[in-house]
């Protein structure tokens, strides 16, 4: 049996007293326990920013890329080892901003990857500029008389792009969150798990307050998640009223289902000593 325990690594965060980052961190440790996954078969990869530092805090395989790109080498490390966990940790800015490209090529191609984006709204390591999530109309300051563009809505994207897992989780419910990431990991295909995470630094708006007077849990109503109609109507829900749980939800086939390649082993168990590159190497002299 996995515990919490041997997740535990010998630096420990440094986030702002307070940070969201934080129980979703936990909820991460705690959804890899409950799933009980062997830490030597789980890789976290993430970009940059406050939450991108996730992989140094989990006792797992990870990696530690460059802004926005933690997707596409998730996308390299699961098709070349089908058989590892693979979880993408990034911020709003990392994910929805620079790596938004390769957030909607991610799940139109339903790769087996779950992406936890830590959505603060801001962009919080480079002390609270404007984030593509921010709201319409916020100050900061690199927006002193307020944001005129339209924030991204990465629900709605989700939907359009064809994930197959579209969630969204509150950092101050650790138990929902834990439970969404677990669900969000087992499913097979592209899980989105955007978790609304307050910058206690920087965010004065989106605060732990603003969130909890706002927030209600689509499990709690007759949401069904596998209507994408219904799921794209609660997506555009914002101020008043805020979703949080799973929006939608359907199975197909996976990108790596259909490579024929790693349809029986996984490319880095494949034995390679017989196989003679020197008739297509002569191609090219």
């Amino acid at each position: 049996m996995v515990e919490l325990a041997d997740l535990k690594t010998v630096g420990q965060p440094n986030w702002c007293p307070g940070c969201g980052n934080f129980p979703i961190w936990h909820s991460l440790k705690k959804a890899i326990v409950e799933l009980n996954l062997k830490t030597h078969n789980v890789a976290i990869f993430s970009g940059i920013g406050c939450s991108s530092k996730m992989p140094h805090w989990v006792n797992t395989y990870g990696f530690h890329s460059i802004h926005g790109r933690p997707l596409p080498i998730a996308t390299g490390a699961r098709l070349a080892n089908n058989s590892l966990t693979v979880v993408a940790v990034g911020g709003d800015g990392d994910g929805y901003g620079i790596g938004v490209g390769h957030f909607v090529h991610a799940m139109r191609r339903n790769l087996n990857i779950a992406y936890i984006v830590t959505n603060n709204q801001v962009y919080g390591l480079t002390t609270g500029q404007t984030s593509p999530t921010s709201d319409k109309g916020y100050a900061t300051k690199s927006t002193p008389t307020g944001v005129i563009e339209m924030p991204i809505n990465p629900i709605a994207l989700a939907i359009a792009s064809g994930a197959t897992y579209i969630s969204r989780g509150f950092s101050k419910e650790m138990k929902h969150l834990t439970k969404l990431i677990v669900d969000g990991v087992r499913h097979n295909g592209f899980a989105l798990v955007d978790v609304l995470q307050p910058c206690v630094t920087f965010n004065r708006k989106n605060t732990y307050k603003w969130f909890s007077e706002r927030v209600y849990k689509l499990e709690e109503t007759n949401h069904d998640t596998t209507n994408k109609q219904a799921a794209f109507l609660k997506s555009l829900e914002w101020n008043d009223h805020i979703p949080i749980g799973l929006f939608y939800k359907e199975i197909r086939p996976t990108y790596e289902d259909e490579l024929q390649q790693i349809a029986e082993t996984p490319l880095a168990r494949q034995k390679i000593e017989d196989i003679n590159i020197g008739t297509l190497m002569t191609e090219f002299e």
